[in-house]
């Protein structure tokens, strides 16, 4: 034991609280990317295909939750017409939520340098 330390008693190393801080500050920005997590997936994307004859929507789970057709659009002697614009909508309203995505995550992660995608 060092000259006038009494047991059980050690200096804090300056280092030690450096890390700590930063544990803070990592353990803040994960429950900043979990509230973000929570508003993305409340978030919805809408798009549409064909002049709007097909509608979807989609949720910040990347879950399909609407689609929309005019009846018009729905021609028995065309399926593959219909099937082809409900995949061009549904692919735009994706695009659109991993945008929208993106963008949330990055104001958690803004000064953090994190590759896209990460999240």
């Amino acid at each position: 034991m060092g000259k006038g330390m009494k047991a059980g008693k050690r200096p804090a190393p300056k280092q030690n609280n450096s890390k700590m801080a930063q544990m803070q500050q990592i353990q803040a920005m994960q429950r900043r990317m979990e509230e973000a997590q929570a508003e993305i997936e409340a978030k919805e994307a809408e798009a549409s295909a064909g002049g709007g004859a097909v509608t979807v929507r989609v949720n910040g789970k990347h879950e399909l939750v609407a689609v929309t057709l005019k009846p018009e659009i729905v021609d028995p002697d065309d399926i593959e017409m219909l099937q082809d614009l409900i995949v061009a909508a549904a692919n735009e309203a994706m695009r659109q939520m991993d945008e929208v995505s993106q963008q949330e995550m990055s104001k958690v992660t803004g000064g953090f340098g994190l590759p896209a995608g990460l999240f």
